[in-house]
């Protein structure tokens, strides 16, 4: 029997699906320090100061737990089985979300978000068990609502030696719209840190290659998602007040890809993609 039909077996999945219901809350402040690093990290030019709008999805970088180094998984996570269901499968991955924005989050609020688990599912995959955790989040500040955001998360297995899928993709074709992003080992490791996000997927390359498979370190899919509301906004010269994503396959370090836009019946597709390669994340923003 190998790993994959090892860890199926090992699935309860009415004990998982106990998790459904479970609630967390948390709130911290919008420093103008931490807006002014994100912006440092994506290149842009905008004010830091408080009063100001924040710049879309830095909620990803707020309210975010704070669990012991000792207490990490050897992927980095956090230990399984708290506020998210103790899955065995391995890997853990951002597969997509939607967000939803009821008003402007500015900078100096204190946010708070509360989340709760809306659904674990298992299902089977080409490469083996997939089993998918949806959690809702909802951003208040100042006594409004901010946003609300479904998060889609998806547990697989790491593939055997030579079971590694060799379906191809097709490349992506250009958008109407385009800029290169430099994917460089740098901008992720800000990212990952703004966001206390451990997984080392992200910046630890001997462990991405050699443990989980990967060609290198993986650009993170929140992240994708956060360039490209952003460059949505851009174009549209506003921000959209619904934006969903999801995740087609990974984007690697070492070189760059492009955020990509055309209009789609009255909103706008967006994509990104490697040089030459398929589509990574495809997501649309609405106004």
């Amino acid at each position: 029997m190998d790993s994959v039909t090892e860890n199926a077996g090992k699935i309860d999945i009415d004990h998982l699906r106990g998790w459904i219901g479970n609630e967390e809350s948390l709130t911290e402040t919008l420093t103008s320090t931490l807006a002014a690093r994100l912006n440092a990290t994506l290149d842009r030019d905008a004010s830091s100061d408080a009063g100001h709008e924040a710049p879309l999805m830095i909620h990803h970088c707020l309210c975010q737990p704070a669990p012991p180094t000792a207490s990490l998984g050897v992927d980095g996570h956090s230990t399984r089985g708290g506020f998210l269901p103790p899955v065995s499968l391995p890997r853990r991955m951002w597969a997509g979300g939607a967000l939803s924005f009821h008003s402007p989050l500015k900078i100096g609020e204190d946010v708070t978000r509360r989340s709760v688990v809306d659904d674990v599912v298992l299902k089977q995959g080409q490469a083996g068990p997939l089993c998918f955790v949806t959690v809702t989040h909802r951003f208040s500040a100042s006594g409004r609502a901010i946003l609300t955001e479904r998060q889609d998360i998806v547990y697989l297995d790491v593939a055997p030696p030579g079971k590694t899928s060799t379906r191809q993709r097709p490349a992506a074709t250009p958008g109407d719209d385009r800029r290169e992003i430099a994917a460089t080992p740098e901008l992720l490791f800000r990212y990952s840190a703004l966001t206390f996000n451990s997984h080392r997927i992200h910046y630890d390359q001997p462990y991405a290659t050699d443990e989980e498979g990967y060609p290198g370190l993986v650009v993170h899919g929140p992240l994708q998602a956060m360039l490209l509301i952003q460059y949505a906004a851009e174009l549209r010269k506003r921000a959209p007040v619904r934006f969903s994503f999801r995740s087609l396959s990974s984007l690697f370090a070492g070189g760059s890809f492009f955020l990509n836009a055309s209009e789609e019946s009255g909103r706008l597709k967006l994509w990104t993609a490697g040089k030459e390669g398929p589509v990574a994340m495809e997501a649309y923003a609405e106004w």
